[in-house]
Order: C-alpha cells, then structure tokens, then sequence
C-alpha cells in the first residue's frame, strides 16, 4: 500500500492546509528547535481541528471523502492483510473484467475467497478497471468464484467500492442487468459464510450485485445507496450542481450512521483520524481486525441456518426505516 501519496486536500479541509503551511514554514527554518513550543502548539491545533471537521461532515462530504484519490482501494486491502493471495481470472463466458478482483488468500487462521471492486489508481489502471464500474462479466466471475468457495466450504469477504455498474451498450448487450440479478439470487443461496464491507463508494446494484451477505458493513467514512448524489440529483432536479448535489445527499441517507440506523448495515469500522487515505496502514490493521472477528462469528453457523438467516435479514430491510 503506497504510503507517500502525494497529499490532496478536500475543499473543507482548507483550515487544515492553512495549518499545515505554517508548520512547514517554522520546522524548515534553521532556527527551528527555537519555535518546537510553538509547532507543538500548531500541531495539536491542527488535530483537534481535524477532529471537529471530520465530526461534522455533511453527507455531501462524506462522498467527497469516500473518493478521494489516495482513499486505500481493494487491490491495496489484498496486499496488506490477505496472505497467500491468488487471483482468478475470466467468468468462462466472455472475457476477464478488471473492475472486479477475485482470487483465494488468507486473512488470520481463515482460509477465504476475496471479491471486490478495484477503481484503479493511475489514469491507464482507472480506464482499464472501468473506474471501478464492472461488466455483467465481472459480476460473473464473481459468482463462479463464490460458487467454488461454496464448494470446498470456504468463506467469502467481498469489498465493495463501486460509483454504480458500468451503463454503456456493450455491458447492456452482454446481459448487465441479467447478470447483477442472478448474482444477487445465487449469492442468497449460498451455503457457505459471507461478509460483505464498504470501503467506500457503494452505489446501486453495481454495489449489491457483490453484497448478499450475512453480514455487511461500511467504513466510517464510505457511503451506500440506491444512487449516487450525482444522479440523484439530475433525476429530481434535472441539474446536478453543488446545491442540488449537497440535497440528494441528505435525502439518501447514504452515510455509514444512516445505514446503520435504517437496518441497510450491521456495523460501522471506524476509521483513522481524519478518513483511511491519512493512515492506510492504520485502516487496514482495522479493516483486518474487523473481518477476522466476522469471520469468527458466521464460521460458527451451520450452512441451513446461514442461508435462513441470510434470506431474513434481507427481507427484514426497510421494515424500520427513520424518516
């Protein structure tokens, strides 16, 4: 996981860059060690800062968040805490999709299949991964994958980080909508243990077509919902601007507290102190812990009783929503 991504700020994070320019200012002075008493000052200003910013965000800025460019992906999750890892390619119909990694690894004393959307970091990964908008082939594979783990009683972790499946032609042609449906029946099948996390974008069937789980939850600062602002927006008020954007993303309830409150999610993974992208070794140490420890409580149940369960708690969605 790259570390030394170059820093990108958010547009209200502006107080915090403000701070950060004068404690490089003062630590880049010869002088330095004279001003410790102060840069320690600043910085301790500048955490609190951080935490009263990231306290309050509106929902709107949780998606900018959930997107920012050094935000830790799937590909980097893989490599830092799924040992042995082995991709499998290609859904024996059509072709392989990069949008969506799928492959057999170890996490703790678990033996597990990992699925998840990949966006891709630089501009030739990004088109290649279809910025994280997968092809009916993709959620293909994906089955077929979890269709083998089921087979020698493996568990499956899939990490969603999807703005939606990809709308072109080609896609449609290929069946998208067949695809993501199919998925998302035989996934409800399945007689093997699920757990399903979003990691930061969770936009509409693209995310669900992967997310039939036992147990499905979301980092602190990721969102879920049946669209995203953006469309939402262009629906409702035939303009998606940074007014109307900012009203579709409270009408959502796309952040990790609302899905949680309206029964959508089962738990929330905090995050390090101002979003993943600031400490990715830090979240994945998280996100490691947090699976290892679901893992734990689905292995324990026998495969009727998982897809029993599986089936209610999907149908039980909805049923207590908060206005």
């Amino acid at each position: 996981m790259d570390t030394a991504a170059e820093p990108v700020a958010l547009p209200f994070e502006a107080p915090l860059v403000e701070l950060d320019a004068q404690i490089r200012g003062l630590e880049s002075r010869d002088d330095a060690e004279a001003f410790a008493e102060q840069i320690a000052s600043l910085r301790q200003n500048r955490e609190d800062m951080l935490d009263t910013i990231f306290a309050g965000l509106a929902p709107v800025d949780v998606v900018k968040v959930a997107r920012h460019p050094n935000r830790p992906q799937t590909a980097d999750y893989i490599n830092a805490i799924f040992r042995d890892f082995r991709e499998l390619h290609g859904d024996r119909r059509f072709g392989d999709d990069p949008a969506i990694i799928t492959g057999f690894g170890r996490i703790g004393p678990y033996k597990v299949l990992v699925v998840g959307h990949q966006k891709g970091r630089t501009t030739e990964e990004r088109i290649k991964c279809h910025f994280g908008c997968a092809h009916p082939e993709g959620y293909r594979k994906a089955l077929a994958k979890m269709k083998l783990a089921e087979k020698f009683n493996l568990p499956i972790v899939t990490i969603i980080d999807t703005p939606g499946a990809y709308p072109g032609m080609g896609p449609e042609e290929r069946g998208q909508a067949e695809a993501i449906a199919v998925s998302m029946r035989d996934m409800s099948r399945l007689k093997t243990p699920i757990v399903s996390v979003v990691i930061g974008e969770g936009g509409s069937g693209g995310a669900l077509g992967i997310a039939v789980a036992d147990r499905v939850d979301m980092m602190q600062y990721a969102w879920y919902s049946v669209i995203s602002p953006e469309g939402c927006a262009a629906i409702l008020w035939k303009e998606a601007n940074e007014e109307t954007n900012a009203a579709a993303a409270n009408a959502l309830s796309l952040t990790a507290k609302d899905n949680l409150a309206n029964g959508i999610i089962d738990r929330i993974i905090e995050e390090p102190r101002g979003g993943a992208h600031r400490d990715p070794a830090d979240a994945a140490a998280r996100l490691e812990r947090h699976l290892v420890d679901r893992l734990g409580e689905v292995t324990r149940l026998n495969p009727r009783t998982l897809v029993e369960s599986r089936y209610e708690k999907f149908r039980r969605m909805g049923s207590h929503c908060t206005e």
